[in-house]
């Protein structure tokens, strides 16, 4: 029978070509890649990473080593682990891995707009010299932020005042008032702690985070076209960020009702006023869409950072209260009673210092770490990467690793103390990732875990209404993101 004439059998010879290549295909592109699990036709490597993502990635470094290639679905991913080649990837030679990596979930709302996980480089270059200039107009860095930071933990103190030694969960109080930091600089004013809209808009943020963070997050990096259009907790996860959306618009709205260019009130303010300049270039990068993407990007990414580590943090300090006790004395010693905290007294507070970088250490906030795409054709470790190919450094692999850090796996302040009890600075402390495309508000994160911390335990002792042993301080959700599991807290006046 002439195959050319038989439709059926026409078919089924194109149908097993088509396997054929499916099951080929991942062959091809691995000859130059490092060796990794075997991925399947469509696949990948869907069935060897279930549930916890980041622990089933350190088990292929104990078959693979320190570099190693994934499929999520049919994606390839080298994964990227240890601090000598994580170093490499963002410091060492940075501009070849400079490009942001495919995150479906993220790229599917932003659509390439904004700053934070936009692929275009040359968006990224201006958008973000643009965010850093403004910011720092406003006070971002600068002494201004200390005294906003400062003012908001008097309210914090009012707040926890009030709830008068009972045991609650502090997720939310906290979160209020860092995000009222963020908030004062990207809007023009802080809000209070009774507003419902703000309530609102601080759940949506948290919901969406862990949802990204959930095997729901990790399937849908794995198999976007198809979890577009089913059900599931990542349909949550769009429908949270779109109510964020609608948020940071309508703030913009009212913004463009009542600006005066001669005198810009936040960050919203300045570049609505590049807007108008550049309204005559057809390829300005200064539009509505790029307003809200950045705004909303800085506004996400600075409250949720602060707030998930300062609660996690009280939960550590719950359950190490020797270290709680430590931390009581030198501030005693240091600042007293009734002064308020600055930032300078960190010079002269090595333990606390020690502490707080310990807590992010531990805490391993980003354990996936900040995806990557290559600029052109690099060498690592021997293999050859092609241009645009995804690099996953993941940061839970510097975060504790053995070479660096004395006390890796547990959470223990000597890590970032000499043997004279001086605090000791340690390169492989990257807990937001590192180079270029870092964090912007990294420094100021680091200031308010300071002064919020230091000025909650200056007024008040810690108690939980468990024994010890039964306090769990490993991660509720492991994922894109690290979240301590709930739990109540009393606030005792000192």
């Amino acid at each position: 029978m002439d195959l050319l004439q038989d439709p059926t059998l026409l078919l089924i010879f194109f149908i097993s070509c088509f396997i054929l290549y499916l099951s080929l295909r991942p062959t091809w592109g691995r000859r130059s890649l490092p060796p990794g699990p075997t991925p399947l036709p469509l696949l990948g490597n869907a069935l060897d990473i279930r549930g916890d993502i980041v622990n089933s990635l350190m088990k292929f470094r104990e078959t693979y080593g320190d570099i190693f290639t994934v499929y999520l679905g049919s994606r390839p991913v080298v994964v990227v682990t240890g601090y000598k080649l994580v170093k490499e990837i963002y410091l060492d030679k940075g501009e070849d891995y400079l490009n942001r990596g495919d995150m479906p979930i993220w790229d599917d709302f932003y659509k390439n707009c904004g700053m934070v996980h936009t692929q275009n480089l040359n968006r990224w270059k201006e958008l973000r010299r643009f965010s850093l200039s403004t910011l720092r107009d406003f006070g971002f860095g600068k002494r201004s932020t200390e005294d906003r930071i400062q003012e908001e933990t008097r309210f914090l103190l009012e707040e926890l005042q009030k709830s008068k030694e009972s045991f609650f969960d502090p997720r939310h109080c906290l979160s209020k008032a860092l995000c009222n930091i963020i908030f004062s600089v990207m809007f023009g004013n802080r809000v209070e702690y009774e507003d419902e809209d703000f309530a609102t808009v601080l759940t949506c943020m948290y919901e969406s985070f862990v949802i990204a963070s959930s095997p729901w997050g990790q399937i849908y990096e794995m198999f976007p076209r198809v979890m577009r259009y089913l059900p599931g907790q990542h349909q949550k996860f769009f429908k949270s960020l779109n109510k964020l959306k609608h948020f940071v618009s309508e703030k913009v709205k009212i913004h463009q009702k009542t600006l005066d260019p001669r005198n810009p009130r936040d960050y919203v303010d300045g570049f609505l006023i590049k807007m108008e300049k550049e309204k005559g270039n057809p390829g300005s990068e200064y539009n509505m869409r790029n307003l809200l993407a950045c705004t909303f990007q800085i506004f996400f990414a600075g409250v949720e950072t602060s707030s998930t580590t300062l609660t996690y943090s009280l939960l550590l300090l719950l359950k190490y209260p020797d270290v709680l006790s430590k931390m009581h004395k030198e501030i005693d010693q240091v600042i007293g009673e009734n002064r308020t905290p600055t930032i300078q007294d960190r010079n002269h507070m090595p333990y606390t210092e020690a502490v707080i970088h310990e807590i992010q250490r531990f805490t391993d906030l980003l354990p996936l770490g900040v995806s990557r795409k290559t600029t052109k054709e690099v060498k690592i470790e021997g293999y050859t990467l092609p241009k645009d190919m995804n690099v996953s450094p993941i940061l839970t692999s510097v975060l504790k690793d053995p070479s660096c850090f004395k006390y890796p796996k547990e959470f223990n302040p000597e890590n970032f103390l000499s043997d004279n009890g001086e605090f000791q600075k340690n390169e492989a402390f990257m807990p937001l990732a590192a180079g270029k495309r870092t964090c912007l508000g990294e420094s100021i994160v680091r200031m308010e875990l300071f002064l919020f911390l230091v000025t909650i335990l200056q007024n008040f002792d810690l108690k939980s209404p468990l024994p010890l042993e039964e306090l769990d301080i490993t991660p509720n959700v492991s994922g894109l993101g690290n979240f301590p599991k709930p739990y109540t807290i009393a606030f005792i006046p000192r």
